[in-house]
């Protein structure tokens, strides 16, 4: 779900244009669809240590990313010296319905990773034919 929800718009821009992560900034979008890659990986290859640790830094990440897009729309427009003028152009950011995408990914892998059933593997089946 986090490798989905990095293309998903999270910021809408004077209602002409949305934002996904990559618009946002581009390294960091880059660093949270690596550590997505990482988890997915892991996964399969049943690395529950690692798994986890993808999955507490992919929350930190995106927990990180939701405070620094605040921060960032709320001093936006902070240059501006009319406080009326400055009120509306930030009211013109609005964040969108790709932050539940991107909080659910994380929510869902630590979920999983921290789930304490065990992992059962089937083995293959071996040759059960009877020679005579």
């Amino acid at each position: 779900m986090l490798f989905a929800a990095t293309y998903c718009p999270l910021l809408r821009v004077f209602h002409v244009t949305s934002w996904n992560i990559y618009k946002l900034n581009q390294p960091y979008g880059l660093v949270l669809l690596l550590v997505a890659v990482v988890g997915i990986i892991v996964s399969f290859l049943n690395q529950a240590k690692i798994m986890r640790v993808a999955a507490w830094l992919s929350m930190v990440l995106v927990v990180l990313l939701l405070v620094a897009a605040i921060f960032k729309v709320n001093s936006a427009f902070s240059f501006i010296p009319f406080k009326g003028v400055n009120r509306f152009l930030t009211g013109q950011l609005k964040f969108q319905w790709g932050w539940y995408v991107m909080f659910a990914g994380p929510v869902l892998a630590l979920a999983g990773a921290l789930s304490g059933r065990p992992k059962v593997f089937i083995p293959a089946a071996t040759d059960t034919t009877v020679v005579n």
